[in-house]
């Protein structure tokens, strides 16, 4: 199944890619370059919002359709074929296992393949609706947009923001509409609903009276979302309130409305309403943090997502508190949850180092601070750039299309991996505890 999720996205990418390469789809003469393509087409597909030309400038409205589709298709895919390795995962575990599966996530339709991707469709379709529709009679009341043309950027950015992507029509992101909250909140709104991931928003659409029916799964999403998005808003504040490049020159309310932007963008969409590139290195680290958490899991968020690192502080608790068993909500976690939890960020965080060594040797002149956020970025298909990865050597660019492209789909297939060849063992080795610490 993994072989045929990496099929699919590969032959995506190379169509995209060849179609961002027409003539038609780049502004002035001849199409753009290979790489050019690829990392535009890689960044959409895994709905990343990285990017090496300027979207607006350098693409003709052809380029843009085109970059539009790869969005949806990533996010849409992830999502879609999340939910179905789930509903196969189940099905290739006995009537028991299946039937426990069905109660603890308080779905009974996810038997029915087709009734579950329209499911996700709809909700996809219904979101990026209402959120183009606010933008829209924004832009035409507030900025004097024609019609067609308020309409086709409210599309695009409700689109790019509920997938979590991050590609706007702007050169400079959203930063024109730093202190608009009638642009920045439905797009941060959008955001955040897809990164929830779609099986909380099917439970919260069926039971969102009854949060004490509400699964594991949906219960740690919605509780470390706000916390998150608050801590997030807080730092980012408290670092950046009397700088002068990013959030000095605002007014109370606008650098309120600016940190909790950047703190939801974060997790894990591209935009920016102000300079990242001139933000504290403390920021940055901060930010570094937020994003390889990311969002919940099944949605369009990028990330290790919060559940894997809400086990790993419960498994911490349990430890620090000398318990036996990690409970979580009145239930004990599975120790096969234990270990695909710090299987993930063991190689999430192998790979970000690795790569990042990498970027240091191509770019010795660039410091690792930077070096290390635009790697996190990739990995965790945020999109969030210090201004550098344009300027980046083609061998470097080449490193970040390769972290986006395992960033959006390695923990996913590993995760999947190591559960189903999850398997009764039918003996056990003598234990013996090695010295830890």
């Amino acid at each position: 199944m993994a072989q045929i999720i990496i099929g699919a996205f590969t032959a995506a990418l190379l169509i995209g890619t060849a179609l961002l390469m027409l003539p038609i789809a780049k502004v002035g003469e001849g199409g753009a370059s290979f790489l050019q393509a690829l990392f535009t087409a890689t960044s959409a597909l895994c709905v990343t919002g990285l990017v090496v030309v300027d979207t607006p400038t350098f693409w003709t409205p052809f380029g843009h359709v085109v970059i539009l589709g790869l969005i949806q298709i990533g996010g849409f895919g992830v999502m879609s074929f999340t939910t179905m390795l789930g509903v196969l995962l189940a099905r290739r575990l006995g009537l028991a296992s299946r039937v426990l599966a069905s109660a603890e996530t308080k779905n009974n339709g996810y038997g029915d393949m087709r009734r579950v991707l329209l499911r996700i469709l709809a909700t996809s379709l219904v979101i990026e609706a209402a959120v183009a529709v606010l933008l829209f009679l924004r832009f035409v009341t507030g900025y004097g947009y024609p019609a067609g043309q308020a309409l086709w950027h409210g599309v695009f950015h409700a689109v790019s923001a509920f997938n979590n992507a991050g590609f706007a029509l702007y050169s400079l992101s959203l930063m024109d509409f730093v202190g608009d909250p009638w642009i920045i909140l439905p797009i941060a709104a959008a955001v955040i609903l897809g990164g929830l991931g779609f099986p909380v928003l099917y439970e919260l659409r069926r039971q969102w009276r009854l949060p004490r029916k509400w699964s594991m799964n949906t219960r740690i999403v919605l509780l470390a979302t706000p916390v998150l998005l608050a801590l997030g808003t807080v730092f980012l504040c408290a670092v950046e309130w009397a700088n002068p490049n990013t959030l000095g020159p605002l007014g109370t309310g606008q650098k309120l409305l600016a940190g909790f932007f950047q703190s939801t963008i974060a997790r894990t969409a591209g935009f920016n309403s102000v300079d990242v590139a001139a933000m504290n290195p403390v920021s940055w680290l901060g930010l570094d943090l937020l994003m390889l958490i990311g969002g919940g899991p099944a949605g369009t968020a990028g990330g290790l997502k919060v559940t894997t690192f809400a086990v790993l502080g419960f498994i911490a608790y349990t430890e620090i508190s000398g318990g036996t068993a990690v409970n979580v909500m009145g239930k004990r976690l599975s120790r096969a949850v234990h270990r695909q939890a710090i299987t993930l960020v063991v190689l999430a965080v192998g790979a970000v180092i690795t790569a990042t060594m990498l970027l240091m040797l191509l770019h010795q002149d660039i410091g690792l601070d930077r070096l290390l956020f635009e790697a996190v970025s990739a990995f965790a298909t945020v999109g969030l750039s210090t201004g550098i990865t344009p300027t980046l050597s083609a061998p470097a660019q080449y490193v970040l299309i390769a972290l986006m492209f395992l960033g959006r789909l390695g923990p996913t297939t590993v995760a999947t991996a190591i559960a189903a060849r999850s398997r009764p063992v039918l003996y056990e080795l003598p234990k013996e505890r090695p010295l830890i610490g």
